[in-house]
């Protein structure tokens, strides 16, 4: 949405724009566990896919790979894109847009709830805890059609320049060879 605002300093009218705020989540997925579910520690409370805000010069890739280290202690391989999330109301902090990867940890033993997660658990997807907060329960809902073939999806596009890469998605990147 634009807007003017009249800069402090001069006077004069410049142009502002209100986007939605970029977002990355990954559902962590082993068929043998379930999927990573996070209980918030901060507003809204509730249980949630890890994920968090893409930070200025940060790809998405980059960003769902560090978000699941920091809040999850693990090392993610991300497998696909699921999907990108965008209802103005999906968040009631403010509009975000959110890219869905999903993805299998390199380490599963090392789950640990880290950052803003209270608590992070493997669960089935038959027996998800509740309330799931944003729009996670249509995420995961999508993420089981994917498990049934009724959905497909995007392929990840490779992380550049490697220089970029954080510690965790270097590892990352090596596990696959690259």
């Amino acid at each position: 949405m634009k807007r003017q605002v009249l800069c402090p300093h001069c006077g004069k009218p410049y142009s502002c724009y209100r986007n939605p705020a970029p977002t990355a989540d990954v559902v962590i997925y082993t068929p043998e566990q379930g999927v990573v579910i996070i209980r918030r520690a901060n507003e809204p409370l509730g249980y949630a896919l890890p994920g968090g805000f893409i930070e200025e010069g940060e790809c998405a890739e980059a960003a769902a790979i560090r978000e699941m280290h920091e809040e999850t202690g693990l090392i993610v391989e991300l497998t696909g894109v699921l999907g990108v999330y965008s209802r103005p109301d999906r968040d009631p902090r403010q509009h975000t847009l959110t890219v869905v990867f999903t993805g299998k940890p390199q380490n599963p033993h090392a789950l640990c709830a880290g950052d803003d997660a209270a608590q992070a658990a493997f669960y089935p997807l038959d027996a998800l805890p509740h309330p799931l907060v944003f729009d996670h329960e249509q995420i995961l809902q999508d993420f089981a059609d994917t498990l049934m073939g009724k959905r497909a999806l995007a392929a990840v596009q490779p992380l550049w320049p490697k220089s970029a890469m954080p510690a965790v998605g270097t590892a990352v990147a090596s596990a696959e060879g690259h």
